[in-house]
């Protein structure tokens, strides 16, 4: 059997938290089963749903083209000069 999620690189362990939905958390048990049926390896529900994510996100055109467009109109902050921070203070000294 295949899934579109391949076998976990090795990873340092995050802690994350999230509230699911039951038939989603059911799902997700069932998910991390077949993993391990596949690659024998069991991995925790938590390790795996960030690669779901991402799988998912990498996957989604629409999403990739939306981020682009956002990324070519977002401009930066504006900040001011690093030569104009702390030369106000200065100013009244002279």
């Amino acid at each position: 059997m295949t899934l579109k999620l391949s076998k976990l690189p090795k990873r340092t362990p995050v802690r994350i938290s999230a509230t699911f939905p039951p038939e989603i958390h059911a799902a997700l048990i069932d998910y991390a089963h077949i993993y391990e049926q596949n690659y024998g390896v069991k991995e925790k529900i938590e390790d795996l749903v960030p690669y779901i994510i991402a799988s998912f996100l990498d996957t989604d055109n629409g999403f990739k083209k939306a981020r682009r467009q956002l990324a070519a109109t977002s401009k930066p902050t504006p900040r001011p000069p690093k030569d104009n921070i702390g030369n106000l203070a200065r100013e009244g000294d002279k």
